[in-house]
């Protein structure tokens, strides 16, 4: 298995970030020439998960107001460290799990046409996140 860890830096506020090109990159480190296998994203934090959506048509700033409605930002949650309503961004990794993992075919991910893998961080305490690739071969 070969892994990996980056960074991603959310600066701070609510964010779906674009992880696909970074899976990428790192496909094609991790694979010479074409390979068949499995692509796992994953982070290790409490307060952020992983999702495969279509991004930049809209989709992420609606998984965030939906967010936002499912799980809102107020006083009402028992876990209080950190900013107001903080407790909500624990709850997250229930809602989009920390991790998912892609097909890959012929050393590409075997996603569909509109799909991306995005890191999805609602925690404003936060400002940087670590995110693990691994490819396991078939």
């Amino acid at each position: 298995m070969r892994t990996e860890v980056i960074t991603v830096r959310t600066g701070g506020r609510e964010r779906v970030h674009d992880l696909t090109p970074a899976c990428r990159r790192f496909l094609d480190g991790a694979i010479a020439g074409s390979g068949d296998g499995l692509l796992s994203v994953f982070v290790p934090h409490a307060t952020a998960g992983v999702a495969v959506l279509e991004l930049g048509a809209g989709s992420d700033d609606d998984l965030l107001l939906v967010l936002e409605r499912l799980l809102p930002r107020d006083l009402a949650w028992r876990h209080r460290h950190g900013s107001p309503g903080h407790g909500r961004d624990h709850v997250l990794p229930a809602v989009v799990a920390p991790s998912v993992t892609v097909p890959v075919v012929d050393g590409a991910m075997a996603l569909g046409t509109w799909q991306s893998v995005a890191l999805v961080d609602t925690n404003v305490d936060n400002a940087e996140r670590s995110v693990r690739l691994s490819f396991l071969p078939g």
